[in-house]
């Protein structure tokens, strides 16, 4: 009994870690891109690691740099990407609890990268 209680507390720890890691958007998918607290990203992705007593392998200060990296690319390819992919991309973030520029970044170049592999097929037909 006292295991399903931990197993209920650890869940709903999670739950409300990725709601809050979801809060830190501040500007919606049309209007640019998503402005993120990236200490406060960083921060919490480390206090999940700790609490299912795991690493994510980098330090905070890591984590962080990784993200404003990825925010810098992120910029570029926001204004080029489609408007679809954009929204598509922001609101699978926000379902999965896992916004970050890396995510963004990363889901942003996969969508293009299909839609331009898909072009080059009809240009063969």
């Amino acid at each position: 009994m006292a295991l399903t209680i931990a197993s209920k507390m650890n869940a709903l720890r999670a739950f409300v870690a990725m709601f809050a890691l979801a809060a830190t958007v501040t500007a919606p998918a049309f209007a640019g891109a998503p402005a993120l607290n990236v200490q406060k990203l960083c921060k919490t992705r480390d206090a999940e690691a700790k609490m299912l007593k795991s690493t994510t392998g980098k330090s905070i200060e890591e984590c962080a740099r990784d993200e404003e990296a990825a925010h810098q690319q992120l910029n570029s390819l926001w204004v080029t990407a489609s408007a679809r992919s954009r929204q598509q991309c922001t609101s699978d973030a926000r379902a999965l609890g896992m916004m970050s520029y890396l995510d963004l970044l990363t889901c942003l170049q996969m969508a293009e990268d299909m839609k331009a592999e898909s072009r080059n097929e009809n240009a063969r037909k």
